[in-house]
């Protein structure tokens, strides 16, 4: 059981998971370029971290992530400029690449930037109440780097519609758009939450590793394209110490003993 020390997150890991949590709730846990650093450090920990197995995000106070922290990435609020690891393009690309599952726990609204965290998690479970949306034309904005993860999700008018005319969609209309797997009662958040990451941390670490980095190598490419790449990566998970144990425990009719091999 660890934790890690950051000013605008927390990040602490117990039975497999690890738990980020985004702590600016006086400003609705808006995201900026100190906050992205610190995300990154904390997924790259994570990554680094055998024990950990999947990653739940999430946000402190009423509200998942208001989006992006406009006083901060001005210059307006007068802090120096943080030391950077990367960017916010840098952060979303961390979650398409990510070797653990993340499994975004929306509490609250998520809108601009938020949102972006969301769709870039392999899971989303909302409560109801809680309102996803792209409000940045409203500011003479556009949510420029969001629309490449909200668009593996959300058809095309629909993403245009949400875009141009900055609109915020309850928790149940973003899952028909497919922004949410799953939403439920605000009371049963951690519940829900919970069975999808002890689920995760049940399974083969070395299965999802490679399948979550299959799934990220041929998610552009034409089938022509796919399916060589991913005979190749079958080939590669057939040949682990689990695939042999699973197969073993299955036909032994037992629970599989995963050494991460």
């Amino acid at each position: 059981m660890t934790a890690r020390a950051y000013t605008l997150i927390q990040a602490f890991s117990a039975g497999g998971v690890l738990r980020i949590t985004l702590n600016n709730p006086w400003r609705k846990n808006a995201i900026g370029p100190a906050m992205v650093s610190e995300l990154l450090d904390a997924l790259a920990a994570g990554a680094a971290d055998e024990s950990v197995r999947c990653v739940v995000l999430t946000g402190a106070g009423d509200a998942f992530c208001a989006g992006g922290d406009f006083a901060q990435i001005s210059g307006a609020d007068g802090a120096p400029p943080p030391q950077m690891k990367g960017d916010y393009a840098d952060l979303l690309l961390a979650f398409a690449n990510s070797s653990k599952p993340i499994v975004a726990r929306v509490n609250g609204h998520a809108l601009g930037g938020g949102l972006g965290l969301v769709a870039a998690s392999h899971f989303a479970i909302g409560a109801r109440g809680a309102k996803l949306g792209t409000p940045e034309i409203n500011v003479g904005l556009f949510p420029m780097m969001i629309m490449a993860v909200l668009q593996r999700h959300v058809s095309r008018r629909k993403l245009l519609e949400m875009m141009l005319l900055g609109q915020r969609l309850d928790a149940d209309e973003a899952a028909q758009c497919g922004l949410l797997n799953k939403v439920v009662e605000p009371g049963a958040l951690d519940a829900a939450v919970d069975e999808v990451s002890s689920a995760i941390a049940s399974k083969s670490p070395i299965a999802v590793r490679l399948g979550l980095e299959a799934f990220a190598a041929q998610d552009d490419l034409d089938l022509e394209s796919a399916l060589p790449l991913l005979r190749e990566r079958l080939a590669g998970c057939l040949a682990t110490d689990d695939a042999r144990e699973g197969l073993l425990a299955f036909l032994e009719k037992r629970k599989p003993r995963w050494s991460g091999k």
